[in-house]
């Protein structure tokens, strides 16, 4: 099965990626290899949630908002790789929580980009990852997502 047939059959259509706010571009290809820009969980063009996780944030609504994140940076890699059907490895992803002192658990935080990233490309979905607490993110944004992404030969 496709990527995307089975985004079809998860009910998720891609998002045009989000117009940059910087000096920057919201993914970039370099031979077989492409890599988005940090994204945060923008839907509709409002971000989910803002605040620290869990002091104001939830861990299940953080979870969310990485794989709605995670979506966003396919959709990103996607538009420089032709299709997301060009794509045919995510190799690594990076979560970054905004995190209330003293909590720990980014990992299961980052499982929701995992997660959907599994259900989108089955094994070529599985990568490595770092999950990692920060102080701040942009917008005050709960979580930021990366993916590096592999392409196929025709890509």
């Amino acid at each position: 099965m496709t990527p995307s047939s089975r985004l079809a059959e998860l009910g998720i259509t891609l998002p045009d990626p989000a117009a940059p706010v910087g000096s920057y571009v919201p993914a970039i290809r370099t031979g077989k290899l492409a890599m988005c820009s940090g994204q945060l969980a923008f839907k509709d063009g409002k971000l989910l949630h803002a605040g620290k996780v869990p002091a104001t944030v939830s861990q299940e609504d953080a979870k969310k908002d990485a794989e709605i994140a995670a979506i966003n940076g396919i959709a990103a890699i996607a538009k420089v790789a032709g299709g997301v059907d060009n794509i045919s490895q995510i190799v690594r992803v990076c979560v970054y929580v905004g995190s209330s002192e003293g909590f720990t658990a980014q990992p299961t935080i980052a499982n929701g980009a995992s997660d959907i990233l599994a259900k989108i490309f089955g094994d070529r979905g599985r990568h490595a990852r770092a999950a990692v607490g920060v102080a701040e993110l942009p917008l005050g944004a709960a979580v930021e997502v990366e993916i590096l992404a592999e392409l196929t030969e025709d890509a």
